[in-house]
């Protein structure tokens, strides 16, 4: 009898064996399959998914550095993939998701034209070319909040940019958005996620994380993680605090939050980030 969903198009991968460890399984699998050396990976999402034979618990890295060209070492085939453009099919189901979640960029950019102006906001926004932007402005209301993100549509939109905004769902029909972003307590507040393409939310504790992917949200931003102005009389969570966070795994995307730039984004990767979401830093 064959495997199941044999003629299936999966990740490179398999069983992590007694005694060791995932990080250790990655590097021989990788080896067994493709015959290159793995030097440098870190940890990204941790899924569960039930197939009517079996469930499994899966682990994803992101592999930054390598020796070696892949080749076949068990008569498989092997097709490079581009995030958004896949060609190749059908896919084992637990694929997609993970495939929606590597388009998602390393640097996420949050609005600030509270601070330095609606102007001068457009102006930096234009200059950045910024893949995903998030519209985060509560101190407008929502006629303000309305034109502003009108404004920021005709910028980020036309170079191929998505946007999502932070403000009550309700609010976002009709609007050219392409997803909306929840703060904390409005995430608590729902029982089941909101009908957008994409949907984050912000989170401060593994709790929130939880059911951030309970609700099958496509990312969370976590934090504070160093010291900002927006939080500061609260204590910044730092990077072992951000790790120690993610220990038990998590579904999706984490990106950190607060006080960075993108030059702490290799920082971020190594402590389990999927990148890096900056507010004053994104527009400096």
């Amino acid at each position: 009898m064959g495997k199941p969903y044999a003629g299936y198009w999966e990740f490179p991968g398999g069983k992590v064996e007694a005694g060791e460890t995932p990080f250790a399984a990655l590097v021989r699998e990788f080896h067994e399959e493709m015959a290159i050396e793995v030097t440098q990976a870190t940890p990204w999402l941790t899924k569960t998914h039930h197939y009517e034979h079996a469930s499994v618990h899966l682990r994803f890295y992101r592999i930054w550095a390598r020796q070696g060209e892949p080749q076949p070492q068990e008569g498989q085939q092997f097709a490079r993939q581009i995030p958004g453009q896949y060609s190749v099919g059908p896919m084992l189901l637990t694929n997609g998701p993970i495939l929606k979640s590597l388009e998602l960029p390393d640097v996420y950019a949050i609005t600030c034209a509270h601070e330095i102006g609606v102007e001068r906001q457009l102006q930096r926004l234009a200059e950045k070319a910024y893949p995903l932007v998030q519209v985060r402005e509560p101190q407008m209301d929502r006629q303000q909040l309305a034109a502003f993100v009108q404004q920021v549509a005709a910028i980020v939109h036309p170079r191929q940019g998505k946007l999502v905004v932070n403000a009550d769902p309700a609010w976002l029909a009709g609007w050219p958005v392409d997803g909306v972003h929840l703060a904390s307590q409005r995430l608590a507040a729902l029982s089941e996620r909101p009908d957008f393409a994409r949907v984050g939310a912000s989170v401060h504790h593994a709790a929130e994380l939880q059911r951030a992917g309970e609700l099958g949200l496509d990312y969370a931003l976590l934090g504070h993680v160093c010291p900002t102005p927006s939080h500061a009389d609260s204590t910044p969570l730092g990077w072992d605090g951000f790790e120690c966070r993610l220990a038990a795994g998590t579904p999706l995307p984490v990106y950190a939050l607060g006080g960075l730039t993108a030059v702490d984004l290799p920082q971020a990767r190594a402590h389990g980030a999927h990148g890096v979401a900056l507010m004053r830093g994104a527009w400096a």
